[in-house]
């Protein structure tokens, strides 16, 4: 496979990644997504299991659709779950032209063979390999964490040729920034505790 050409270093690129949230209606080509997966397919894997597959989705009618399904789904989980008191508003959810995948164009989903024992940790890790790509390669992404409940349904997963013995576990759109990218800060480590050999041992 024929590899894009990259400006960054892989920590000027993780120091670059950002969640993005406008996109420019320019479509990403087949080659582009091809090259993302073979970054996710790159990603360490538990006992060799690789358990991960996946969805493309680059048509704007479904995800439209599939975003009108996610929101009233996604709203009474987190009252379920308390997310409420979180200090986060979730009242854009009740917006009919809010739309959960924020009109990119394509959306990729991770999912898990199930029967595989660590498969959520190796699908996070195939994820966090797209999004290094992506920004290397000057695309933006953004994990649709809002969309699970709805598109793990037995119908929706149906609906997706997706198998039984799979999970989505991580929705992903990809697609041109149409922002600028602001830089985000973060708090220093939690180091909770540092345990080093002494010279008497």
């Amino acid at each position: 496979m024929s590899l894009p050409k990259v400006e960054m270093t892989i920590f000027e690129t993780i120091l670059a990644r950002r969640s993005v949230r406008r996109y420019k209606a320019r479509k990403i080509d087949r080659t582009t997504i091809n090259i993302l997966l073979e970054a996710a397919v790159r990603a360490p894997t538990a006992i060799h299991q690789e358990p991960w597959a996946f969805v493309i989705i680059q048509d704007k009618q479904l995800l439209r659709k599939l975003s009108d399904q996610a929101k009233p789904l996604f709203l009474a989980e987190a009252r379920q779950r308390g997310l409420e008191h979180s200090g986060h508003s979730f009242e854009i959810f009740n917006d009919p032209d809010f739309n959960v995948y924020y009109d990119a164009g394509t959306l990729i989903l991770i999912c898990g063979r199930a029967s595989a024992p660590f498969y959520l940790a190796d699908c996070w890790l195939a994820a966090e390999n797209i999004m290094l790509a992506a920004c290397a390669m000057g695309l933006g992404t953004c994990v649709i964490g809002s969309a699970l409940p709805a598109l793990n349904i037995a119908e929706t997963k149906t609906q997706l040729n997706i198998p039984e013995n799979f999970l989505i576990v991580a929705p992903i759109v990809v697609g041109y920034p149409d922002d600028v990218i602001t830089p985000a800060l973060r708090k220093p480590p939690v180091i909770l505790a540092t345990l080093a050999a002494t010279l008497n041992d």
